[in-house]
């Protein structure tokens, strides 16, 4: 339908925008939304001023009202809402300020019916705004048909905010109460703009005391744009009224419901609540005539057939169309299918049939459902463009651990979380993903990724994805849940087995791991190791050869490169180091930072969530071997080349019988070597692997942590080449009964770094000093119920040789070590340490050490 418009200052002869029909649906909520800068502070009556037109002959009829009360909005009605004019209705206006009348313009007449058949609605033409008047004349004639009864001139004020007899809000009683109670709007992936709520505009209530409508199948598939048309220029600080204006002749002229209208936006960009039910729900507006029931609306107020809207204006639509699209899974930038409610043409021709399927871009025009110039010629052809504004669309999480998952869904890990999403929008409009976990980003991977991974304490958990698009809009997936349970992780402990080594082309190429390069090693379904239920491995990982000084951090698949390290090194050292880590997809890689480097792991056993293998119990740290003085009942001598030295468990205080007893974990430190060699711990009794736990030169002195199998109470310590001592502290052990404590994978992450002052003071440890670490409650560790914790601890700066012990809060300490080097070393090792008043201790025996410690992990009742 075409129409005119009226711009009173301008004189612009336009084309206005026809709202359209309603179709009954349900009661539901009244809402209003989120406050905004413009509007008033209650309540506002509006007044409709109504002159009957002077009948001049049966075809012709004119009112002139040279001085009126002040109006904003002016329409011409008749009795009949179904009776058609023939011929041309005009109209002006009086300025109230310059007094100077506007050119004479064409009222279009809307169609009866636009807010379905309702008693008492009365034939009316467009509503006009025009400022602030105090005249005006209409003018009908030029038809063959005799006009129908009634005709009226209606002059609407919207009123003023704070003005004596301000209108009183409707009861809650009825349809209202029951609006009341219902249920909120479904989440959107997109956030909700900030909405002027009806009360601040001032809508007046008490004319809407039939409660509102909502869409029959409670789902929104298509928003249309409008433009109210026929306006006067106006600041925004008037736009409060022209909405009330509106809602008030919508009423009481019209004889609607409410105003049409689902949202409006004014040319500073803000977005104020139409047609009550609530911002958040699937309101029924009357805009869009045969397609209201799929659908809401966003009408720009203005006029925009010669000039676009404003770049706020189109803002504001873009957040509106994302949050209400963003709701029902729907993409801004993408099309739907809507059913015609009528027979009818839109603007470009196209035919539509009722009841038959239709397609239509999510954001359209009103023109685009119905015979009408509306949203304007310049406002429409800028639909392209908003669709392209908003954040990413139908951002979805669709598997949970590689299992599928909807929204709103449940899925259970043992700690690994590998989330696995999607959107509609192409990658290259993307600039990021972020992986939340209870409203906290925890892994942020690039634009065109399709999967995040992180590691969940114990517990229940919210995980959305949050998606940042190149123009600095963000969108959130709805959320799903996922439970961490560790009830039943446990250790599985294994006869030490090389999965990788570069030298050899095992596990991986046959290739030293370059500069800045990652490794990528499967370990899950790999020699014995089970392929599905592995929550993470037990690796001695040795770098051998190296060019240049550097480290190698090794980390689970799918997640960001920590700033972490394992080994630390420098060209030409061989050093191994023990590493509890976290397995995604059966993965886990290994990253070189400097030089060439060759790389070799053999495992020692892996934790499993189906329940199998054992519970970890604290004991120690305790001395069971030293072979230069016979502790432990081994010989007061070094192990020779070839040697095999065999320790019995049997005697150490704290420990069950061997039946009781799978694994134990072990510091082992090789001191005092005659010769560049090689130390081995394995089960006695089983045939030695060619696996080692440590690798070291004449003179040297080094620790490396071993969690070693137990057959019959034992364990046996194969000694290489030339002669060495061997020192072994254990700090616990894995049991197959229930008593004991789960694992928990955790980070790796930074706890301390005396070097910065994170976790403890700024500065080096000194020669006897202690720091001391709280470990409870930080960094996704539980508060209370942790049992122990898995560091790797590193030493760096050291001023002299000396060594770091480290041990359980408040305990005395033992003899046993953790570290040794020497002046200027840097060297890393493993520590399975008990958790005492959630803290743990760490002691230099001499000069002075700057102490780092990465957690990966952590055991709980």
């Amino acid at each position: 339908m075409r129409g005119t418009a009226f711009a009173a200052a301008l004189g612009v002869v336009t084309t206005l925008c026809l709202p359209g029909v309603a179709v009954a649906a349900g009661p539901g909520p009244d809402r209003a939304g989120s406050s905004a800068s413009a509007g008033t502070s209650g309540p506002v009556e509006g007044t409709v001023r109504r002159l009957a037109l002077e009948s001049r002959s049966a075809t012709e009829a004119a009112v002139s009202a040279q001085k009126t009360e002040r109006f904003g909005l002016m329409g011409v009605s008749w009795k009949d809402a179904s009776a058609e004019v023939q011929g041309k209705i005009e109209a002006r206006s009086r300025n109230a300020v310059t007094g100077a009348w506007t050119p004479w313009v064409e009222l279009e007449p809307l169609k009866a019916g636009l807010d379905g058949v309702r008693p008492g609605a009365r034939g009316a033409t467009e509503p006009v705004w025009v400022g602030s008047a105090d005249g005006a004349e209409v003018r009908v004639g030029g038809g063959s048909a005799a006009l129908p009864a009634g005709l009226e001139l209606d002059l609407v004020d919207p009123g003023k905010a704070g003005r004596a007899g301000a209108a009183k809000s409707a009861p809650a009683s009825g349809a209202r109460a029951a609006a009341a109670a219902a249920a909120p709007g479904p989440e959107s992936t997109a956030p909700r703009p900030d909405v002027v709520p009806r009360a601040q505009w001032g809508a007046d209530e008490s004319l809407n005391n039939e409660g509102p409508l909502y869409l029959a199948g409670g789902r929104i598939k298509a928003l249309f744009v409008h433009h109210t048309a026929a306006s006067a220029p106006y600041e925004c600080t008037d736009s409060a009224a022209i909405v009330r204006g509106l809602h008030v002749y919508h009423v009481k002229t019209n004889g609607w419901r409410d105003l049409g209208y689902n949202f409006l936006v004014d040319k500073c960009g803000t977005l104020f609540e139409g047609r009550q039910g609530g911002v958040d729900q699937p309101v029924m507006g009357a805009h869009t005539y045969g397609f209201n029931s799929e659908s809401t609306s966003v009408a720009v107020l203005g006029d925009h057939t010669t000039a676009g809207a404003s770049p706020a204006a189109l803002e504001g639509i873009s957040k509106m169309a994302a949050y209400k699209l963003g709701q029902y899974d729907a993409d801004m930038d993408g099309t739907t299918t809507l059913t015609a409610g009528a027979t009818q043409k839109n603007y470009a021709g196209t035919s539509f049939t009722a009841g038959q399927p239709y397609p239509f871009k999510t954001v359209s025009g009103h023109r685009d459902g119905f015979n009408t110039e509306c949203p304007g010629h310049q406002l429409h052809p800028q639909l392209d463009t908003i669709r392209k504004s908003g954040p990413a669309a139908r951002l979805k999480i669709g598997a949970v651990n590689e299992k599928a998952i909807a929204a709103g869904g449940t899925a259970k890990t043992p700690g690994q979380l590998v989330v696995d999403f999607s959107t509609s929008t192409a990658a290259p409009l993307v600039s990021s993903f972020e992986l939340l976990v209870d409203g906290t980003p925890v892994a942020t991977v690039a634009g065109d990724a399709t999967r995040a991974a992180t590691m969940l304490s114990p517990g229940s958990h919210r995980v959305q994805i949050r998606a940042t698009a190149k123009n600095g809009k963000v969108s959130t997936s709805l959320p799903v849940t996922v439970e961490a349970d560790v009830s039943d992780v446990k250790y599985v402990p294994v006869l030490p087995k090389r999965l990788m080594d570069t030298r050899e082309g095992v596990g991986v190429p046959k290739a030293k791991i370059a500069a800045g390069e990652v490794a990528t090693l499967k370990v899950a379904g790999v020699q014995g190791v089970p392929a599905y239920g592995v929550t993470s491995v037990a690796l001695n990982v040795t770098a051998t050869n190296p060019t240049e000084a550097g480290h190698v951090s090794v980390y689970p698949n799918g997640v960001a490169r920590p700033s972490t390290s394992n080994l630390n090194f420098t060209a030409g050292q061989t050093i191994p180091n023990l590493v509890v880590v976290p397995v995604q997809d059966g993965i886990v890689q290994f990253y070189n930072s400097a030089g060439t480097v060759d790389l070799i792991a053999d495992i020692n056993g892996y934790f499993l969530a189906s329940g199998e293998g054992g519970t970890h119990m604290n004991v120690g740290p305790k001395r069971v071997l030293d072979t230069r003085g016979g502790t432990g009942g081994v010989p007061t001598a070094p192990v020779g080349p070839g040697g095999v030295l065999d320790l019995d468990l049997s005697a150490v205080d704290g420990l069950p019988a061997p039946d009781g007893l799978t694994a134990v974990v072990l510091n082992v430190t090789a001191t005092n070597p005659t010769q560049p060699s090689f130390v081995s711990v394995y089960p006695t009794g089983t045939t030695r692997t060619s696996a080692s736990n440590l690798n070291f030169t004449a003179g040297q002195t080094i620790p490396n942590l071993v969690i070693v199998p137990v057959v019959n109470g034992k364990v046996s310590f194969y000694n290489n080449a030339g002669s060495v001592d061997l020192i072994a502290d254990i700090t616990g052990y894995f049991t197959p009964s229930n008593s004991g404590a789960k694992h928990s994978n955790l980070g790796p992450k930074r706890l301390m770094d005396t070097r910065s002052g994170l976790g403890v003071a700024k500065a080096p440890v000194g020669a006897g000093g202690v720091v001391t670490l709280t470990v409870a409650g930080v960094e996704g560790v539980p508060a209370e119920g942790v049992t122990a914790v898995v560091l790797n601890v590193t030493a760096t700066n050291p001023s002299t040789a000396g060594h770091v012990s480290v041990y359980p809060h408040g305990t005395t300490r033992t003899s046993a070590s953790n570290l040794n080097f020497t002046a200027g070393q840097t060297i890393p090792n493993l520590v399975i340490v008990p958790v005492v008043d959630g803290k743990v201790s760490f002691y230099n025996n001499a000069g002075t050490v700057d102490l780092i410690a990465d957690i990966t992990g952590y055991f709980s009742k």
